[in-house]
């Protein structure tokens, strides 16, 4: 079967190359019950519509090729109100896809008292929207200022605290100063998920003594994210989820291609290769954990 991102045109000089055989995830015999905690299947890699959103992309086919693979649930990110308005309905007979919503940090100039009420009126109305997120700060990208983003992020904190929902956060070259916020806001103790962990032991030990999940992208297979593994290696396995953050981010062998849920496939075997695991045992502990994380019925 040929997988979504890895296609040629008949004829064209890609198609004419010799091309690498990349195995496919299903090849992993995982069995059915995993969560990929994290995608944007509302999202792709390019393409736009006349109002300019993001349009999705051969969304049947990638969540076939999840079924194939043994993911049985799908977290969809909507970043913003408005995103989850445009795409819910692409799911609506996808029983398998449950949602996440939030003002990502480098959004956090759209951030309003009013945006914030919308939101919570949809979570109300939503029984799908099982946590807040991704939220956070990212000083990486030069979007919002500093202040700007940590006014959305103790909002949405507090909108999590009212509702009684789970975070998910996004942290990107701020980790000190997320942490100094969620201490700050109470957060410890309370059910937090760290979206695309990334740092090396010590950071994983600082998230795990409050309490927390840690959530492990694709990255984890690339030979030299040393300490990110090393990081793997300590973290409980009920503490533990696995995430593509889809479309990026594509694990080894995949790494370069465009990313979708049936890919953790890979990352949760490098999970279990790191640990000296069963990569059927991983797959299914995560999948549980997510599942509890996130307050999900089983589906049969």
């Amino acid at each position: 079967m040929r997988f979504p991102g890895d296609r040629a045109t008949p004829g064209s000089a890609m198609s004419r190359k010799k091309k690498k055989v990349r195995p496919g995830p299903e090849t992993l015999k995982l069995p059915w019950g995993g969560v990929d905690s994290h995608a944007h299947l509302d999202m792709r890699e390019s393409g736009m519509d006349q109002d300019g959103h993001e349009l999705p992309d051969d969304l049947d086919e990638i969540l076939e090729a999840a079924r194939l693979a043994g993911v049985a649930r799908v977290g969809n990110v909507f970043l913003g109100p408005e995103a989850y308005e445009r795409g819910r309905g692409l799911f609506a007979h996808r029983p398998e896809v449950f949602f996440i919503l939030g003002i990502h940090p480098t959004g956090a100039l759209d951030y309003t008292p009013q945006r914030l009420e919308r939101m919570r009126e949809q979570f109300l109305a939503d029984e799908r929207l099982r946590a807040v997120g991704e939220i956070g700060l990212d000083y990486y990208w030069d979007d919002a200022p500093p202040e700007v983003q940590e006014t959305a992020l103790r909002a949405q904190l507090g909108l999590a605290r009212d509702l009684e929902r789970p975070v998910v956060i996004h942290s990107r070259d701020a980790e000190e100063e997320t942490l100094r916020i969620l201490d700050e806001e109470g957060f410890a103790g309370r059910p937090l998920l760290w979206h695309c962990f990334g740092r090396g032991p010590q950071f994983a030990e600082a998230l795990l003594s409050r309490g927390w999940h840690l959530s492990i992208p694709g990255p984890v297979t690339y030979r030299k994210n040393e300490a990110l593994q090393q990081a793997v290696a300590m973290i409980p396995m009920d503490r533990l989820l696995v995430e593509t953050d889809s479309p990026y981010l594509a694990p080894e062998p995949w790494r370069g291609k465009r990313n979708h849920p049936a890919l953790s496939a890979f990352t949760a075997a490098k999970v279990a290769e790191i640990k000296g695991l069963e990569p059927g045992r991983v797959w299914l502990q995560a999948g549980e954990n997510a599942r509890r994380f996130f307050g999900l019925d089983e589906l049969t």
